[in-house]
C-alpha cells in the first residue's frame, strides 16, 4: 500500500467514525498524532471491517515490521476501543498498566494497553511508551 493509500483508507475512517462519550475516536488522533511527530517513521495501515484497524509504525533504522501497532478494535463499531503493542523488549511499563502477551505481535511477544475512554494520564503514559519504542526502535 503506497502511503497515498494508507492516507486515503485512514482518513475514510476517521471521517466516518462517530466518536462516544468515552472519547476513543479523539484518543486515537491524539496518539496518531504523536507518532507523526516522530523522526523517521513510515506507516503501514491495514484495515479489518469488523474485526480491526490497524496503523503500524516502523523507524526507519529498524528491521523488524514496526515499533509499535495501534489497532482500533472495531467488533463493535458504534464501540470501538484501542490496543495499542509493542515488542515486549522495546518498552517498560513502570505501572504495569499493560498485559504482557505471549507471541501476541506478529508472532513475538507483545506488551499491548488498552484504551477504552479518554484519560489524560493514561494518554501521556502511551506517549512515553511511544517514545521509548521509538528510541529502542532507532537502535535496532
Amino acid at each position: 500500500m503506497t502511503g497515498n493509500d494508507i492516507q486515503t483508507d485512514l482518513n475514510k475512517l476517521i471521517e466516518e467514525w462517530i466518536d462516544t462519550p468515552e472519547q476513543t475516536k479523539k484518543a486515537f488522533l491524539r496518539l496518531k498524532k504523536h507518532l507523526e511527530s516522530q523522526s523517521e517513521v513510515k506507516f503501514d495501515f491495514n484495515a479489518r471491517p469488523g474485526i480491526s484497524y490497524s496503523l503500524r509504525a516502523t523507524h526507519n533504522k529498524q528491521k523488524r515490521q514496526l515499533y509499535v501497532m495501534l489497532d482500533i478494535i472495531d467488533d463493535d463499531p458504534e464501540n470501538r476501543w484501542l490496543s495499542i503493542c509493542f515488542y515486549g523488549e522495546m518498552i517498560t511499563d513502570p505501572d504495569e498498566v499493560g498485559d504482557l502477551v505471549p507471541e501476541g505481535l506478529l508472532g513475538e511477544d507483545g506488551h499491548c494497553f488498552d484504551v477504552d475512554d479518554w484519560d489524560e494520564n493514561n494518554l501521556k503514559y502511551l506517549e512515553a511508551r511511544l517514545d521509548e519504542a521509538h528510541q529502542n526502535a532507532s537502535e535496532e
